[in-house]
């Protein structure tokens, strides 16, 4: 994981603020700048903010280490990032701003959130035609709070002009599904819940679009389970589409994992999607085909503390199917952690056991006379995670246009952006193949019963 400022080339004035939750897109090849993103900023209310700018990462070493379109780090780029580089704000963020919605019936303990101005957990991603979106929470008009959809270049200007000016694909650019906010729905209305969160898109290579809202909580249960539906338009949807035979891809905690708490764990959706084709784009035999092409995500079992506040996000990696009708098809068979995270809950010896560079300093430190644990094993810095955006990392192809940007190959890399401890913020970067290569197959569909 690397760090992310908000402090651009030459600031107008000293920044105080503070980030979080960064959700990221990358850019198009001809744009000027490689990526967007958008972050939260901690307040000291209720109230909720977020700002927007097109960004840059730099790297520390040669040449070599560099990925495309990347620029060595400046002195100035170290002091902010530290000593392994970054992602910057190349200009000053902007305030993003919604307008506000009205809440139809928040009740009981929801009372409050009424009238709390602003919206939050913002994700932003690329729509199977192209379209630059971004989901957020606030106020619904069927419940306390749901879910809205907007195009972004509806709130960021100078997108449009960008999208439209592809050096080789002169247009207009997509045209607007959510040119306005727009409310999506879950039907029937009465599987409503009083606070919806945590939906997903995904879109097949036709454009087609679908709404994921639910994992089951716990292995077996039988409350809502697994949904999914269409997308009809402006906001609308079919009724859930899950096959009715697919059986629980997700497990229960195993008790050899629990941690002392003893707590066990609940299933969460975390991420946007991406579309993904199961062979490497350096291979001129690969050619993609609704056999080969799968989604995948990030979702997170969430584990509490003794007060039942949340004490880590566990990151799992979600596949299923690209044709109807979606079924699930494997789920990471462990945790997985970036190279300088340790798991909340867990030491580093612990998180780390296996790890032949950790193992070398732990066996030194143990000597020390007065080593305790965790007897200074493997440097980290972000311990407790929560992962908020996925998307194909910037510079895969010069002739990739932006309805490309939301599909991608095994050994193209992935940017993930990763809230760390509810008051700073990080990335990370890996290969598609090697997020998804260590999966437990899931069981598939039951036999249906004869009468």
């Amino acid at each position: 994981m690397r760090n992310i400022t908000h402090i651009p080339p030459e600031p107008l004035k000293p920044e105080t603020r503070i980030f979080w939750n960064p959700t990221i897109i990358a850019l198009p090849y001809w744009s000027e700048n490689q990526y967007l993103l958008v972050s939260r900023i901690v307040t000291a209310g209720n109230h909720q903010e977020n700002i927007i700018c097109e960004a840059n990462v730099c790297y520390v070493g040669s040449a070599e280490d560099a990925k495309a379109g990347e620029k060595p780090c400046t002195e100035d780029d170290l002091r902010l990032l530290g000593p392994a580089g970054g992602l910057r704000c190349a200009s000053a963020p902007l305030a993003l701003n919604v307008p506000p919605t009205p809440a139809e019936k928040c009740n009981g303990r929801y009372e409050n959130f009424v009238d709390v101005p602003g919206f939050h957990d913002p994700r932003i991603f690329w729509s199977g035609k192209g379209e630059p979106l971004m989901m957020v929470n606030t106020q619904s008009r069927y419940a306390c709070f749901g879910l809205w959809m907007i195009d972004l270049r509806t709130l960021h200007p100078p997108l449009q002009n960008l999208v439209a000016s592809s050096p080789t694909h002169p247009s207009l650019g997509p045209l607007k599904s959510y040119a306005t906010l727009t409310e999506l729905t879950r039907n029937p209305p009465e599987a409503r819940s009083s606070i919806e969160k945590n939906w997903l898109l995904f879109f097949q290579s036709s454009g087609e679009s679908y709404i994921h809202y639910d994992l089951p909580y716990r292995k077996n249960d039988s409350s809502r389970g697994r949904t999914f539906a269409k997308v009809l338009g402006n906001g609308f949807t079919t009724a859930n589409l899950t096959d009715p035979l697919e059986i629980s891809c997700l497990f229960d905690t195993d008790a050899k994992e629990t941690d002392k708490a003893k707590q066990g764990g609940t299933w969460h959706q975390a991420t946007n999607s991406l579309r993904l084709i199961l062979c490497e784009r350096t291979d001129k035999k690969c050619k993609p085909t609704e056999a080969n092409t799968v989604f995948f995500a990030v979702i997170h079992r969430k584990f509490p503390n003794y007060l039942h506040l949340p004490l880590r996000y566990e990151r799992h990696f979600m596949v299923w199917s690209a044709v109807p009708p979606f079924g699930m098809l494997g789920i990471s068979q462990h945790p997985i952690l970036m190279a300088n995270e340790t798991a909340s809950g867990w030491t580093q010896s612990q998180v780390w056991d296996d790890d032949a560079n950790n193992s070398a300093i732990v066996a030194h430190t143990k000597r020390s006379r007065n080593a305790t644990e965790p007897f200074g094993g493997k440097d980290y810095w972000a311990y407790f995670t929560y992962t908020v955006s996925m998307a194909y990392a910037w510079g895969r192809s010069a002739i990739e246009e932006v309805n490309d940007k939301n599909v991608g190959y095994l050994d193209d890399e992935v940017v993930l952006g990763i809230g760390i401890d509810d008051q700073a913020q990080g990335f990370a970067r890996a290969k598609a193949g090697d997020l998804v290569q260590c999966l437990r197959a899931c069981p598939g569909r039951a036999e249906a019963t004869k009468d």
